[in-house]
């Protein structure tokens, strides 16, 4: 199992600095979010990379439904070369309650799937280079021969994890064809509609057995889960961790999404390292 930290919540300065303490303290990765409105999460990265060289850098996570698909193929694919190949880019629908509506952004479920699925489309095809053309539902692309880019450092493309919900057909099919599953479950919310949750550890179990049955290298596929782990009680993380590790979790993410306001536990726990087993 390899271990990251998502910032809850900090400049590009902060990202910098905390992004050198993680690789210091020993975890694989450091990964931002990605606000409608905020800190932009891109240029937290950049500025992360100029102080780092080997841990992987990443969103978590990256709401394609209202991106332009060519500006987030530009900007991962230059942190790729920026960073010497170390960008992990996580994607899905998005959460509405960050800013969606206040935008005019689009909310409704059906027409955000095809726009991530489009978008998806988009962002592979111009990573593989020139010539590339695309006529979707949502999106025309033509080829074009303006000074376009270098393809990114790593091959066959960025590692995409992505959300998948089980246990929508749709949902999973989208998470198979790419390099790593954010698992979510879908389950029954006080009135009309359902929301989508982190799948506990006896669902996780029910999504890697399809994940193995139906991806054509499960092995290579990573299983994304994120936590809190104390990092001053080694056996108390390794009870935590123990039954995300058997139920198949590639990747533990912590995530103190609770501290956006406390700076000072953000890093004290970012610097007691990652709850590797002893």
């Amino acid at each position: 199992m390899k271990f990251g930290f998502v910032l809850p919540y900090g400049d590009a300065r902060v990202a910098a600095e905390l992004a050198h303490e993680a690789e210091e303290a020993g975890w694989d990765g450091f990964f931002v979010w990605e606000p409608v409105w905020g800190i932009d999460a891109w240029v937290c990265l950049t500025a992360a990379a100029m102080r780092t060289e080997r841990i992987r850098l990443g969103t978590m996570l990256s709401p394609v439904s209202r991106m332009r698909p060519w500006k987030l193929a530009s900007e991962s694919a230059t942190l790729d070369h920026l960073s010497g190949g170390r960008v992990i880019l996580s994607v899905g629908l998005g959460a509405l309650d960050t800013g969606f509506e206040a935008f005019a952004e689009v909310t409704d479920r059906r027409t955000r799937a095809e726009l991530v699925d489009e978008g998806l489309d988009i962002l592979t095809g111009l990573w593989r280079g020139q010539p590339f053309a695309y006529a979707g539902k949502h999106y025309t692309v033509a080829p074009t021969d303006f000074l376009p880019p270098p393809p990114p450092v790593q091959e066959p493309r960025i590692p995409i994890w992505v959300v998948g919900v089980w246990p929508s057909p749709r949902s999973m099919a989208r998470a198979l064809r790419f390099d790593g599953l954010l698992p979510q479950v879908m389950r029954p919310a006080e009135g009309p509609e359902r929301r989508a949750q982190q799948a506990t550890p006896d669902d996780l179990r029910e999504m890697v057995a399809h994940v193995r049955a139906h991806h054509p290298d499960p092995a290579g596929f990573d299983v994304v889960v994120e936590g809190r782990t104390p990092g001053d009680a080694p056996a108390e993380a390794a009870e935590v961790l123990a039954p995300w590790r058997e139920a198949g979790a590639t990747w533990w993410i912590e995530a103190m999404w609770d501290a956006m306001g406390g700076a000072d536990a953000v890093r004290r726990r970012l610097r007691q390292g990652p709850p590797r087993p002893e």
